[in-house]
């Protein structure tokens, strides 16, 4: 019993490796005994923070589209604001109220289906504003906005407690309410959809400033307008809605990042030492580069082995509040100087670090080994050890015998894939920050005998 013990013990001891030293990365478990010929290894990978540019936050309804909408301020970060733009759009079908119909109320109705933030029992506030242009059919980014008017077109204060999936109602401006609901009774302002943007381009919904909360709307019909009226002959009301459904939108992002760690950030794609602590924001696209040249360093010192179990690991985070929750998951993308995604020639699907026990490479039509991104390694939170981890076991077995080539890596929140909308980097302002001497590989590896 006494034996077992001690080599459990020998098991989880920690041997910190020096980048000027690799060769000392390995200990031996049990010293003098040749039939264990176990070894742990465990070594600090530096990092520093990238902005990145082309920053695409488009978003269709017709495809679940997310808007993010949040007023938010820490000392990493400073203040990040995200303000949604969307069209709307209306059903040909709908009926149209008579002539002499009253209307009898109208609400602005924002389904909400995630809610992060500080102070979640006192009320916040969010307003809808009238664009002065139309959203065009092309390609928005983080950084592109559209003028709109200052007075709203609804608002209201909403008190979330511990409630994050809901449908509110925000109270509309009456007069445009009236002056809606007359023109859909039969006007050239309603007879197109091409007229009606004319007439309404589009709206902006934002937060207020100091809220410190970020919430995720669901584009579609619930979020939108809903007009209820009544005909003079009816005896129950009818309705009509405005919505954002089939229709596209954007986010925009603006930051402030004066007198915080990340203010020196200002160049895109430029890698920036901002001290001992680095993270990732959501939407703002701010990604940690990391260096994996000790992982070369690794596997240079060593040979004759097989890894049995190899992690990636972040953390302890900084602290956070209870109720703004981090980034859920990560991604490890390959990157160079460029601090750009690596991507495959035959697809243009950036490449990532595979999960363990998936294929790690795969053939092409000429023959030619290529990096497979079928299934890429999922960096996950731990709620409980505040910490991401992932198992790339199989990723480092790949790069010590030499069927991959070792690439730094852009920690980035979610999926980039050609085709795909489903981007959870995209969907909040949820971060992350850890010091750098927190970023580590950690490895268990058995001499070959």
């Amino acid at each position: 019993m006494r034996a077992k013990l001690a080599c459990l013990g020998l098991l989880f001891t920690i041997l910190i490796s020096s980048c000027s030293d690799p060769a000392s990365v390995g200990l031996e478990l049990a010293p003098g005994n040749n039939q264990v010929g176990v070894f742990f290894a465990e070594f600090d990978l530096p990092a520093e923070v990238v902005l990145l540019d082309s920053f695409e936050t488009t978003t269709n309804a017709a495809r679940r589209g997310i808007l993010a909408v949040g007023h938010e301020q820490d000392d990493f970060f400073g203040v990040t604001q995200a303000t949604s733009y969307s069209r709307l759009s209306y059903s040909s079908s709908q009926k149209r109220p008579e002539a002499d119909a009253i209307l009898d109320s109208v609400f602005f109705t924002l389904r909400v289906i995630s809610v992060n933030g500080t102070d979640l029992d006192q009320p916040k506030s969010y307003s809808v504003h009238k664009l002065n242009e139309q959203i065009l059919d092309t390609v928005y980014f983080n950084t592109d906005k559209i003028p709109f008017q200052e007075s709203a077109l609804a608002s209201s204060e909403i008190t979330f407690n511990e409630t994050k999936d809901t449908t509110v109602r925000l109270q509309v401006n009456q007069q445009f309410a009236s002056e809606v609901f007359e023109l859909y009774k039969g006007s050239r302002e309603f007879s197109n959809i091409f007229n009606f943007r004319q007439y309404l381009p589009g709206i902006a919904i934002k937060a207020k400033e100091g809220d410190n909360t970020t919430i995720g709307l669901q584009q579609g019909e619930n979020t939108g307008f809903i007009f209820y009226y009544h005909n003079l002959a009816d005896t129950v009301a009818s309705s009509f809605r405005i919505t954002t459904s089939t229709s596209r939108g954007f986010v925009n992002v603006e930051s402030d990042r004066s007198g915080t760690p990340t203010a020196s950030v200002q160049e895109y794609r430029t890698a920036y030492d901002v001290g001992n602590k680095v993270g990732a924001k959501a939407n703002l696209g701010m990604v940690i580069k990391i260096n994996t040249h000790p992982i070369d360093e690794f596997l240079d010192s060593i040979s004759g082995i097989v890894f049995n179990e190899v992690s990636f690991e972040m953390g302890e985070i900084e602290s956070f509040p209870e109720t703004q929750n981090p980034l859920f998951s990560g991604y490890l993308y390959l990157t160079d100087d460029t601090n750009n995604f690596i991507r495959r020639s035959i697809d243009r699907n950036p490449i990532t670090v595979q999960s363990t026990n998936q294929p790690q490479v795969e053939t092409d039509e000429n023959g030619n080994q290529i990096p497979m991104v079928r299934a890429p390694a999922q960096v996950l939170f731990n709620q409980t050890s505040k910490t991401y981890s992932a198992d790339i076991t199989s990723h480092i077995n790949a790069l010590f015998r030499g069927t991959l080539t070792n690439k730094d890596w852009l920690f980035y929140g979610g999926i980039v894939s050609v085709g795909s909308e489903d981007d959870n980097f995209k969907k909040s302002l949820r971060q992350m920050v850890v010091r750098k001497d927190r970023i580590k590989v950690k490895a268990i590896y058995s001499k070959i005998k």
